[in-house]
């Protein structure tokens, strides 16, 4: 027991009662602002230029498929691959691919997927070809390819 008690006549306690506002408030800020990750990209991505563009109306019924040498030469090669999700694949991939795809979707929207190719535009036609195949052979038959606006000065 000690001998030398304190006597304090101020209250010592912090007031809380804002503090689930304020938890609140920063909640749904981070909520709102935060976008999510949707594809970490593992090759080079240089769009050629076109002068006819549109824009993709329904984005949700788009599926990627990258198309470009990788990003880590010493420990893939120089050779353009294919990526689709985060993974590298072969053509004859891209039809599970297609199709896990299309399942995803309702069943009214399968038949109007899209496939977007984002091509390098120093990969070999001979790799598109081979997807347009595999695409072809999968039933998805909208392809589009991504490309950036051609400035008409030049």
């Amino acid at each position: 027991m000690s001998k030398f008690k304190k006597k304090s006549k101020a209250s010592q306690d912090i007031p809380t009662s804002a503090l689930p506002d304020i938890i609140f408030m920063l909640l749904f800020f981070f909520m709102t602002t935060t976008t999510m990750r949707t594809d970490d990209i593992k090759v080079q991505q240089r769009f050629p230029a076109a002068t006819q563009l549109s824009k993709i109306e329904k984005k949700s019924l788009v599926s990627y498929i990258y198309v470009g040498a990788p990003k880590e030469t010493s420990r893939f090669g120089t050779e353009p691959v294919i990526q689709i999700n985060d993974v590298f694949a072969e053509p004859k991939d891209l039809i599970l691919y297609v199709a896990k795809e299309k399942d995803k979707l309702a069943d009214y929207e399968r038949d109007q997927i899209t496939m977007a190719m984002k091509v390098d535009k120093e990969a070999k036609m001979g790799i598109v070809t081979d997807v347009q195949q595999s695409l072809k052979d999968a039933n998805a038959l909208k392809v589009l390819y991504t490309s950036i606006q051609k400035r008409k000065d030049s």
